[in-house]
């Protein structure tokens, strides 16, 4: 069985041959692991399909996530010059704009017109008028410089996608042949809203004016719909919608459930009718709201951040919610980066797929992004373990649901 399959059956809460195993990877953790300088990865689909493809063969994983959209041909013709210092990579780009990329981080951008603000003005924004979203198409979250490649699109943000947009997936599915399960990423909703007003202003709008907060989320999620759905139609195994900042403390269930479920209901009821499985990756203290989760009609959840960092086990979760919705995730990368032996990161690893694996539907991986600085012999000991001790034998497993 190889890992397309393995992930298939896992995310349709059936049993393979063994557990899974797909870690998402920080941007940083290619900077840091490949032959690639952190430039290349950031804006060229060619080194971050490489950079993809590189290490799921390293460490063996069964899936990779493609979290990263495809850049336009040549991009990388606009620059004036690139410099290095001890803390990463100075872009200057013919235009004046810099781009700041840490050796071990995203990349942050510096338009050269130093009066453009950071965020949208709420206030500004007539509920009735939205064509002011109009102007924002080819928005990416943390990359919106790209836009002026993407050029403006009607009659809402990124709803009609670039073809260079399918440029990485297009070049991973080549190099992986169908034997790994390729997953797409698009942003809800609501990470959209919170990008483009600013994560504390855009929360205090819940409260101001919900009325035009429902209208924004309307619009934007033309946005998430379109994204997800051409990747979709595109060919990839699975799509998972990044919710990574709704779990507590940021918004309560009351408002998880306003301001969330109809909206990312919209995302997954798009996703689904093109045949293809779709799950939720949210940060943070989650255990309250599994069921809220659910409505929003995921397939999976993903992270499931353990304590301190969050809230759920796995045990719990999996008791709760897991005849439901498969569940990946669970293993503290913060735990996992300050392990010393390899000892102590199989026993932390094998907790997660004793709790997980009965009954199918468990991928093993780390809640949220294996850390930029995770050594990779760490990386390398799951899916051995996942051989050894999670495999579907009737006579070492009994059924979780009796």
């Amino acid at each position: 069985m190889n890992g397309r399959e393995r992930m298939a059956l896992a995310m349709s809460l059936q049993e393979a041959d063994r557990v899974p195993v797909m870690c998402q990877l920080a941007i940083g953790h290619y900077f840091l692991n490949t032959d690639f300088k952190p430039h290349e990865i950031w804006y060229t689909s060619e080194a971050f399909a490489e950079a993809l493809v590189t290490l799921q063969r390293r460490y063996r994983f069964d899936g990779i996530l493609i979290n990263v959209p495809g850049r336009p041909d040549n991009f990388l013709d606009g620059l004036a010059k690139i410099e290095e210092n001890r803390d990463g990579e100075i872009l200057t780009w013919k235009n004046g704009d810099v781009t700041f990329i840490p050796w071990d981080d995203n990349a942050q951008f510096y338009p050269a017109d130093k009066t453009k603000p950071a965020h949208a003005n709420f206030e500004s924004i007539d509920p009735d008028d939205l064509s002011y979203l109009d102007d924002l198409s080819g928005y990416i979250w943390n990359t919106e410089h790209i836009q002026t490649i993407a050029g403006k699109t009607e009659p809402g943000p990124l709803v009609n996608i670039p073809d260079y947009f399918f440029k990485t997936i297009d070049l991973v599915k080549a190099r992986v042949g169908g034997e790994v399960s390729v997953h797409g990423e698009a942003f809800s909703p609501l990470t959209y809203y919170m990008e483009l007003f600013g994560y504390a202003d855009a929360l205090m709008t819940f409260i101001k004016d919900p009325g035009k907060v429902h209208a924004l989320l309307d619009r934007l999620s033309e946005a998430s719909v379109a994204w997800a759905v051409a990747q979709a139609r595109h060919g990839v195994d699975a799509l998972l919608m990044s919710s990574a900042f709704v779990g507590g403390p940021f918004l309560s269930p009351k408002m998880y459930k306003e301001f969330v479920v109809p909206y990312e209901h919209r995302v997954t009821d798009a996703v689904k009718a093109e045949g293809v499985p779709v799950y939720t990756h949210t940060c943070g203290s989650i255990a309250k709201i599994l069921d809220l989760m659910i409505e929003t009609g995921t397939m999976g959840i993903d992270t499931m951040d353990p304590p301190p960092l969050g809230n759920t086990e796995l045990a719990f979760a999996k008791e709760k919610v897991g005849r439901k919705v498969f569940l990946k995730g669970n293993m503290n990368a913060v735990a996992l980066l300050a392990a010393k032996t390899e000892e102590d990161v199989i026993a932390h690893a094998s907790e997660r797929i004793r709790d997980g694996m009965p009954g199918g539907g468990y991928i093993l991986s780390t809640a949220c992004s294996v850390a930029p600085r995770m050594e990779p012999w760490k990386l390398e000991l799951f899916t051995p373990l996942a051989e050894e001790i999670g495999r579907y034998d009737t006579d070492l497993t009994e059924p979780f649901f009796g």
